[in-house]
């Protein structure tokens, strides 16, 4: 789908990717009420995204962390290889902290939650294509602490632990899938999604599969 403005011959072109329609109709009606703004294109899976950004080559990616079928962050990393400049704005039900600053490592340059989009989303997409990074305050110190090698207090953020993919594969057993399902989702082998379930046991002490089912479903639940 592509919506584009009247009267504008050059417009910065902006491509939405989230698996919910609503919040995408949303955002292309915050973006749209900028003249020099259009939406070129939308998606809702890993696949069609880079169809439709291979096709159109937009200034900007907004891509939401949680797709269908799929990790947003796995569509960042690839994108930062096909398309390095191409911005991207990642747009996340889940509060920041517990994910700005592995999706900043991946190549996108910002991070907003879903619950400020509307009231923060233009100041967000304009601090992007400007070429700065875009996160709140806090979380902007934070992230520069942590580059220049200070130690910085846990918080009680555990899956910091956790790689990329083992955090998805912990996510996806909060959201009630078995092993097997998880290697269809992921495309690997069933003994590779139980070695990863394993590391998490391992990394996040947990005594058995019950108990990380238990965490792993209140994890989703505290991103909801």
């Amino acid at each position: 789908m592509t919506t584009s403005l009247t009267g504008n011959p050059n417009p910065t072109r902006i491509v939405l990717v989230d698996d919910h329609p609503m919040i995408r109709e949303r955002l292309a009606e915050v973006i749209l009420r900028e003249p020099d703004l259009e939406v070129c294109g939308e998606a809702e899976t890993h696949h069609e995204a880079l169809q439709i950004i291979d096709s159109t080559i937009p200034d900007l990616v907004i891509v939401d962390l949680t797709l269908r079928l799929s990790y947003g962050l796995d569509l960042i990393k690839d994108l930062r290889v096909r398309h390095p400049c191409i911005k991207m704005l990642v747009i996340s039900m889940h509060d920041e902290s517990l994910h700005a600053e592995r999706v900043i490592r991946a190549g996108a340059r910002g991070y907003i939650t879903k619950q400020e989009a509307t009231r923060k989303m233009m100041e967000a997409i304009r601090t992007v294509l400007s070429g700065s990074i875009y996160l709140s305050r806090g979380m902007a110190s934070k992230l520069t602490a942590n580059l220049a090698g200070h130690p910085r207090s846990r918080n009680g953020l555990w899956v910091d632990a956790l790689t990329d993919r083992e955090l998805r594969v912990f996510e996806l057993i909060g959201q009630g899938h078995g092993t097997r399902r998880i290697a269809t989702l992921l495309k690997l082998d069933i003994r590779t999604v139980e070695t990863y379930r394993a590391r998490i046991k391992e990394k996040l002490q947990l005594k058995d599969a019950n108990e990380l089912m238990q965490h792993a479903i209140r994890w989703v639940e505290r991103g909801a």
